[in-house]
């Protein structure tokens, strides 16, 4: 195993943390209706973050702070994008940040899938319950994907 490869994958993972977590903070301003999901959704992200940093410690690979910054960056352009699509803050900026939501918790799924299938090979990754972080990811996902399939239903609803 390449420890490079495996730097560039942990910090990508880090990064799209960030990047949530940006989301996540976004959303619950401009829907406050959705608060108690979203702070329960932020407080899972935030804890496996911290899991990712620790193995990131144990592993002694650092941080990288071009991924973060460009984490950060690259959110603030799906923001100007957001707010581009739906001027009002309406149900498709909703829309669009769920969904985003989604599909980088269904990442961080095949993260801790990739590093339970890695760690039968390389005994350094183990030592997390994956299967307990999987089984979150797949709550975090269903609990996101259920606002986001409510929203559609508005959102892209022809009566208008």
């Amino acid at each position: 195993m390449s420890k490079e490869y495996l730097s560039t994958y942990l910090n990508d993972h880090l990064a799209g943390a960030v990047m949530a977590i940006e989301i996540l903070e976004q959303l619950a301003t401009e829907a406050p209706d959705l608060n108690p999901i979203l702070e329960a959704t932020k407080q899972d992200i935030e804890a496996d973050r911290e899991h990712l940093l620790d193995l990131m410690k144990r592993l002694d690979i650092s941080q990288s702070r071009v991924r973060r910054a460009g984490a950060w960056f690259a959110e603030q352009v799906a923001e100007a994008k957001f707010q581009m699509d739906d001027q009002g803050g309406g149900l498709l900026d909703r829309l669009e940040r769920l969904e985003a939501l989604v599909l980088g918790i269904e990442g961080k799924l095949r993260l801790w899938r990739a590093l339970d299938a890695a760690s039968n090979t390389n005994p350094e990754l183990k030592g997390l319950d994956y299967l307990q972080l999987e089984q979150r990811a797949l709550e975090q996902r269903d609990r996101i994907e259920a606002l986001r399939v409510q929203t559609a239903t508005s959102a892209l609803s022809l009566a208008a």
